[in-house]
Formats: structure tokens, C-alpha cells, sequence
């Protein structure tokens, strides 16, 4: 959420706040004058049944039941007993009546369906800034937040430049599209404080789906002949030719750089809002597919093909990665070390270069 939209919503939230607050302070001007009322009925009550009890003892008196002196007696004893009765019960009805004057705090908390969904503005403070006070989702899961949480989690996004350096060649000699051959990466990253008393070293893990894209040059597709997959000119004019490798990566970063340490009565945090931060570790994982897009023109009449093979691409996958960011903004790198073909001749290994964005 931007600065300026944060700042629209607290104002517009605000004055739904005042007009809820208004609402709420009737409610609770008539709650306050409804306890008020109960404390004379509780008198009342308890006086009445004193006066049942009294009569039963005058009835057994008279019976011959009870001696004048046992009657006095049961007489003090239950007057006691009603008289601490309305003592405790006004007492409760006091220590109601205190609680809702002490909690005219300016919070606001509206039921928004009977499956527990509520909305409540003001009481908690975020674990990273001092504005943040709008909590909506389970009444449930509304809870304090723990003292001290080391591991935090966010989604991870990346896109960018995609090619592949070939033993032997130059990344200048490449078959590859510069600027068509991209990549695509989602994910989800856990980090954890590795110091308890620090925040410089973080460990950064999770999954990711990674896409890598490679665009041959020179009117060229991917053709697999058995164990081998190679580059063969295509026979008529292509418009569009695309390899795809999709892999599921589970990702290991150490990531270094300052943070602020924030703290509050009830809980402390650390934020890397706003700091630079370096992140270098590797991934490993399993190819999930591999697939051809081709375009072309047959006699005027479009064509697509999409060709969803092995090509012979590796299953297992694993490589080298890091990325420099400042806020939540990161120049990333990751590098192959598996090659992108099994048994070929010469080994060619994916490399990609883009912007990543780890939004907590």
C-alpha cells in the first residue's frame, strides 16, 4: 500500500470512525442508564424475596415450628444473606457500568457476518510501523502478537532476461534472442533471524516455480532426435519460436544488511523496510515441463504449435543465485549449474538477469 493511499484510507476510515463513535456512544449512554435501572430492580428483587422468607418463618412460628427466638435468628440470618445479595450484584452491575465509561477509547469493532468476520480500526499498532491500526478477517485470529517473532514470511517475484552460456562460447555468441529469451519466478520465502540478539544475518528459504525462456536466432527451432536436442532451421518463416522450462525450485539464501530494531510494551520486531540488504545462496529442485511454442504461416492460414516434449532437458535442476536489494526492490542473478540438455556434446547452462520484489 502506497503512502498517499494509506493516508486516504485512514482518512476516509476516519471519519467512519467518528460517525460509528457517535452511534456508539448513544449505545452506550442507553446501556449505562438500562444498568442503572437493574440495580433498583436487583433491591427490589432481593427485598421481595426477603419478604417471602420472613412470611414462612411467621407461618411456621405460628405452627408451633419455631421458637420466637429460632424465628429472630432465621429472620437475621436471611436479611444478612438478601442484604449481601444486593451488595455483590450492584457490585457487578458498577463494575460494568466502569468498563464501558474506561474503554470510550475511540476503537471500533463492527460484526460483519455471523461466520465471525469482523472489522476493528485502532488498538494495535503494526509489528514495523506506529500508523498502521485496521485489522479486518476471523475475530478468532485477531490475537496479541508474540513478543519476539524471528521468522517471517512473504511472496516472492521475479522476472527478467533469460539466455544461456555454452562451454566454449561467448555469451555474445549465443543462439539465443537477447531481450526475447525471459524469465518468470513466484514463490513463497520464509526468513529467520539467525542471532538472537542480531537482525545483520537472516536465513531466506522456500519454494519457487521458475519459467526460463530461451528464443532461438536465425529462424532456428529446438529439434530432439532421440538423446540429442539441437537447432535446426525451420522450413519456412517463423514468426515466433519459444522453449519453456518450467521448474519447481526450493531456493536458500543468506541475506546480509542492517535492519531497524523496533520495539513496543508488548513485542519488539526488526524491519529491513527501507535498507539495503545482499542475499547469496543456490536452489535445487525438479523440472515439472518442458514445452515448443511455434508460429508460422502455411498458405496464408495461421499456425500454432505447441509441442510439450522432454527435449531431453535435465529432470534434476540446481544452481547459484543472489541478488542486491534496497527496500523490497532486488537486482537478481541465478546461474545453472545443471546443464540445460542431458548428453550433449557441448554442455550449455541457463543464466538469467532481472528485477526480484519479496513483498512482506
Amino acid at each position: 500500500m502506497t503512502t498517499i493511499t494509506k493516508y486516504l484510507t485512514i482518512i476516509v476510515l476516519s471519519l467512519c470512525v467518528q460517525l460509528i463513535s457517535a452511534q456508539e456512544t448513544t449505545i452506550k449512554e442507553d446501556q449505562i442508564k438500562s444498568l442503572e435501572e437493574k440495580k433498583e430492580i436487583i433491591r427490589s428483587e432481593e427485598k421481595d424475596q426477603l419478604k417471602a422468607e420472613v412470611e414462612a418463618i411467621i407461618i411456621r412460628l405460628d405452627k408451633g415450628e419455631l421458637t420466637t427466638e429460632e424465628a429472630e435468628n432465621l429472620k437475621k440470618e436471611y436479611a444478612e444473606k438478601r442484604a449481601l445479595n444486593i451488595e455483590n450484584r450492584i457490585a457487578i452491575i458498577d463494575n460494568k457500568i466502569e468498563l464501558l465509561k474506561r474503554n470510550e477509547d475511540g476503537n471500533v469493532e463492527l460484526d460483519v457476518n455471523s461466520s465471525g468476520y469482523y472489522l476493528r480500526i485502532g488498538g494495535k499498532e503494526d509489528e514495523n510501523t506506529n500508523d498502521e491500526f485496521i485489522y479486518f478477517g476471523k475475530r478468532d485470529q485477531d490475537k496479541p502478537k508474540k513478543y519476539d517473532r524471528r521468522t517471517t514470511s512473504d511472496l516472492v517475484l521475479a522476472f527478467g532476461l533469460n539466455n544461456a552460456l555454452i562451454d566454449g562460447e561467448k555469451l555474445d555468441d549465443s543462439p539465443y534472442k537477447f531481450g526475447g529469451s525471459r524469465f518468470f519466478e513466484i514463490g513463497w520465502a520464509w526468513k529467520t533471524r539467525v542471532f538472537d540478539d542480531s537482525n545483520f544475518l537472516r536465513l531466506k528459504y522456500g519454494f519457487s516455480f521458475q519459467m526460463n525462456g530461451l528464443k532461438p536466432k536465425d529462424n532456428q527451432y529446438f529439434v530432439q532426435d532421440d538423446d540429442l536436442t539441437y537447432l535446426e532451421e525451420f522450413p519456412t518463416d517463423l514468426k515466433k519460436s519459444k522453449l519453456t522450462i518450467t521448474n519447481l525450485v526450493f531456493p536458500v539464501h543468506f541475506e546480509f544488511g542492517p535492519s531497524k530494531k523496533i520495539e513496543r510494551d508488548t513485542y519488539f520486531r526488526y524491519s529491513t523496510g527501507n535498507q539495503f540488504k545482499i542475499g547469496l545462496g543456490g536452489y535445487a529442485g525438479f523440472n515439472i515441463g518442458t514445452r515448443q511454442k511455434l508460429k508460422y504461416e502455411i498458405d496464408g492460414n495461421r499456425v500454432k504449435d505447441k509441442l510439450k516434449r522432454s527435449y531431453n532437458t535435465s529432470d534434476l535442476v540446481y544452481g547459484l543465485s543472489g541478488y542486491i536489494a534496497f527496500d523490497d526492490i532486488a537486482l537478481y542473478v541465478k546461474y545453472d549449474l545443471s546443464p540445460i540438455f542431458n548428453d550433449q556434446v557441448i554442455d550449455q547452462n541457463n543464466i538469467s538477469l532481472g528485477l526480484r520484489f519479496d513483498m512482506d
